[in-house]
């Protein structure tokens, strides 16, 4: 199912929830959120970039820009540290 962002209708109004903007996941075919679920005000659908097309590649470059290490299994109990 896809991920939806919605933020509040008027700037300014709504609780802090709505107006900083919130993720809520539906069916496409699902009815569209309408209002706030925590204080009630009109909310609109934004417009948001998907997130698709992440290789490995990527993500094993941010973890380790990140500073996290990543390990190669050997053998039983032996590592070795790939970066």
């Amino acid at each position: 199912m896809p991920t939806y962002r919605y933020e509040a209708a008027e700037s300014g109004k709504g609780c802090a929830f709505c107006s900083g903007g919130f993720e809520t996941v539906h069916p496409i075919a699902g009815p569209r959120v309408e209002r706030c679920p925590e204080c009630g005000a009109p909310v609109v659908r934004a417009v948001c970039a998907p997130n698709i097309g992440r290789s490995r590649t990527d993500l094993d470059y941010r973890a380790k820009r990140a500073g996290f290490s990543k390990l190669r299994r050997l053998g039983k109990g032996e590592y070795e540290k790939e970066y």
